[in-house]
């Protein structure tokens, strides 16, 4: 790595807290050098309160661009210069550009889910998707699904905080996307919940539910109350979750038991990396070689 570093190279950085966990800095360095690309990805422990100073000191330094992780996503779209569409939207990025020191605030989590269905030859458009949680990654997915054609976004979560917020972003994506049918539903209402598996043709968790240390639990715990899978989930459905540790969460398991296709976490965290690495860059990340490396 030292001896590629130079006085013209370009930094690339994340931001959050913690860092020390992430991957990005592997994967977007070694697409990097797989490219003969001038740029180093650094990870930098920022609280959310010293959001706005690290804005201020990407365009001061002129790092080229920064992911943005938790706590710093809505702190640093309140900061930005600009924000694209989807950005707008949902009022948080995980993305900035710095163009001559005008910071702009996306969003690739929406687009990372939908290129990993797309991998898999699955198209968003014309789709009808249940989508479990309403928290940052929920709301991506959902605006970058109605931008993108599909024909109806059922929002399902429970009653409370995350409702309200929920039912504000549902009107905020019809004004933007109106041939796109929004609509919440209470994960308490188990018959609403199976008929409108049975009506799905994507079911999306994009909770926390099933992750490690919580792994042997599920979303559609509640729905089943110990049923065969088999009762809800169907061949046709795509399930997909963005939990990826583990990879293969309880929810996905059983989605393979009942014949379904899934899409694991790990396949949006890579696609999303993707579309970063193009707006930091204007290249297509070798996406082979990094799956390769780091996502098999």
């Amino acid at each position: 790595m030292d001896n590629r570093i130079s006085g013209t190279t370009r930094v690339l950085s994340l931001i959050g807290s913690p860092v020390g966990h992430s991957g990005s800095p592997a994967m977007h360095n070694y697409a990097a050098q797989l490219l003969g690309l001038d740029y180093v990805y650094i990870a930098f422990d920022v609280k959310e309160a010293q959001t706005a100073d690290a804005l201020q000191a990407i365009r001061t330094l002129g790092i080229r661009g920064s992911n943005v992780t938790m706590p710093c996503k809505t702190a640093a779209a309140l900061y930005a210069d600009r924000l694209s569409p989807a950005a707008s939207i949902i009022g948080a990025c995980n993305t900035l550009v710095n163009d001559d020191g005008v910071l702009t605030g996306y969003t690739t989590d929406g687009e990372g889910y939908v290129a990993s269905l797309r991998d898999r030859g699955i198209e968003i458009r014309g789709k009808r998707l249940l989508l479990a949680g309403a928290g940052g990654a929920a709301c991506a997915i959902a605006v970058q699904c109605a931008l993108d054609g599909a024909r109806s976004v059922t929002f399902l979560l429970r009653r409370g905080s995350s409702w309200a917020r929920a039912e504000e972003l549902s009107e905020k994506i019809r004004a933007v996307a109106p041939a796109c049918a929004i609509s919440l539903l209470d994960l308490t209402d188990t018959e609403g919940v199976r008929a409108a598996l049975a009506d799905s043709d994507i079911f999306a968790n994009a909770t926390s539910v099933g992750m490690r240390p919580h792994e042997d639990a599920s979303i559609l715990d509640g729905i089943l109350a110990g049923e065969d899978p088999r009762t809800v989930l169907r061949p046709e459905l795509v399930v997909t979750d963005a939990v990826y540790d583990p990879v293969r969460t309880k929810l996905l398991r059983d989605a393979e038991a009942a014949g379904c296709t899934t899409v694991d976490g790990l396949a949006m965290l890579l696609w999303q990396g993707v579309a970063a690495f193009r707006l930091f860059t204007g290249r297509d990340m070798p996406v082979r070689e990094v799956r390769e490396r780091f996502f098999s």
